[in-house]
């Protein structure tokens, strides 16, 4: 199976302003055809509402669209501008997407057919029907099919056109990767667990200086013998004034429930160190062992080892029957009729067929997105339903999941990926705004 990063527009539409830029139907969206019109619904006079280009957005586009974006909303729990306001903001999205299309068109965006009808499954799997059932729902809700694979083919269009031009515009310097990284290890630090075993060497409040010389000299005392080998929890029996209860450990505790004087003591240890100089409190001296440390100091990662199943559709085999089959490959399995390994070896057209389809341990964004999103609604030894891809056709099992903690050159990409992520909205609305700078477009009053 071949890997790629996935790209920024092809996460959930989730804001209003990703609501707007949504199309009919994303090729990977799921029950895009809950939202259409039905056919018994009342119909909207339709009339040209801006020409961009020489291409028309009409009015029934603006009020499929309004009606899309108010039932997202809904889902989401979002609250939407009034009326007037969210059919502008509807209005001037579908001029950016015309605008847009026209750009994309000039420099030779393509998709072809095979890509589209991989498109056209994805969406029928996500819905859980077939391709013709697809295609007879649409029927009866009034849709084209033909309309509707050229949305799809416009979408897939958008997506390419805005990955390319967008990223280009993209820069992340060292200098923001630094401030990133020291940002991430900042707040590791704060959210870091310690358990600290203790020897106290109480000396009370109304203690004379003799006294509290005394107690120095017993704890540095203690001090030397813990440095010298002895055992902690042997000394704290011995000496300590304080808990004697699991060898004097306080237990793992987050450090903001610990004293910052202990806390800035160990954070720089590693588990079975002994603090190296006795620290004095309003309580006395303490003699301090750093015991277990849960600690971030880099950047970790949640890494995924998943196997699947390949089967790419041919003259011989259609999608419908790849899904078909994989599905039966899945009841074999579960029934214990039949190992998954097995049936990788024995039917998969990917390369790790020879592997039993293991695909080994990956970190997040590279497998395409459709896999990924099955993959990530998976609990260990979980198998997905059959997933269309680019690729094909994938059954998907979760074998594992691990966190990592990640190299200094593996740290500067995530940083260089998350700043370039954060700069992407802002990029996009710069190259929408130069887009439609160029364009052509007239804007039409409703019929009177």
């Amino acid at each position: 199976m071949t890997h790629t990063t996935a790209s920024v527009f092809r996460r959930p539409l989730l804001s209003l302003q990703r609501l707007l830029l949504a199309g009919l139907v994303a090729a990977s969206a799921a029950p895009a055809l809950a939202q259409q019109p039905s056919g018994n619904a009342p119909r909207t006079v339709d009339y040209i509402v801006a020409i961009v280009n020489r291409e028309l957005v009409t009015n029934a586009e603006v009020q499929q669209r309004l009606a899309r974006i108010q039932q997202e909303a809904t889902r989401a729990g979002q609250r939407l501008p009034p009326r007037d306001e969210l059919r502008r903001q509807v209005v001037d999205a579908l001029i950016d997407e015309r605008a847009q299309l026209t750009y994309a068109r000039e420099n030779g965006v393509r998709v072809d057919e095979a890509e589209l009808d991989r498109a056209v499954a994805s969406v029928a799997a996500n819905n859980k029907v077939s391709v013709t059932e697809l295609a007879e729902r649409l029927r009866k809700d009034g849709i084209d099919i033909t309309r509707f694979r050229q949305t799809l083919r416009d979408q897939l269009m958008l997506e390419r056109i805005r990955d390319r031009e967008v990223q280009g515009r993209i820069k992340a310097s060292d200098a923001e990767i630094d401030a990133w990284l020291d940002k991430q290890r900042s707040s590791a630090a704060s959210a870091a667990e310690y358990n600290i075993a203790q020897i106290l060497i109480a000396v009370p409040e109304s203690a004379s200086i003799a006294q509290a010389t005394q107690a120095r000299e017993r704890a540095e005392q203690a001090l030397q013998r813990a440095q010298g080998g002895e055992a902690f929890d042997a000394l704290v029996r011995e000496l300590s004034n304080g808990s004697k209860e699991q060898g004097g450990q306080l237990g793992l505790r987050p450090a903001d429930r610990l004293p910052d004087l202990f806390v800035n003591a160990v954070r720089s240890l590693n588990a079975g160190d002994v603090v190296p100089q006795v620290l004095r409190s309003g309580a006395g001296f303490h003699v301090l062992k750093l015991v277990e440390k849960r600690a971030n100091d880099g950047l970790t990662i949640v890494q995924t080892r998943t196997r699947h199943i390949l089967l790419r559709p041919s003259p011989q085999v259609s999608q419908e029957q790849a899904i078909q089959r994989l599905a039966d490959f899945k009841r074999q399995i579960i029934e214990g009729r039949a190992s998954f390994p097995q049936l990788a070896r024995e039917n998969s057209d990917d390369g790790s067929a020879a592997q039993g389809g293991d695909l080994g341990w990956v970190s997040p964004g590279q497998f395409v997105p459709e896999y990924e999103e099955a993959m990530n609604r998976l609990q260990p030894g979980q198998i997905a339903d059959p997933v269309v891809s680019r690729f094909g056709v994938h059954l998907i099992q979760l074998m594992d999941r691990r966190s990592v903690t990640l190299d200094p050159k593996q740290q500067r990409d995530v940083a260089r990926n998350a700043i370039r992520e954060q700069k992407s909205e802002e990029a996009y609305n710069e190259w929408a705004r130069d887009i439609r700078a160029r364009a052509y477009v007239e804007m039409r009053e409703p019929p009177q």
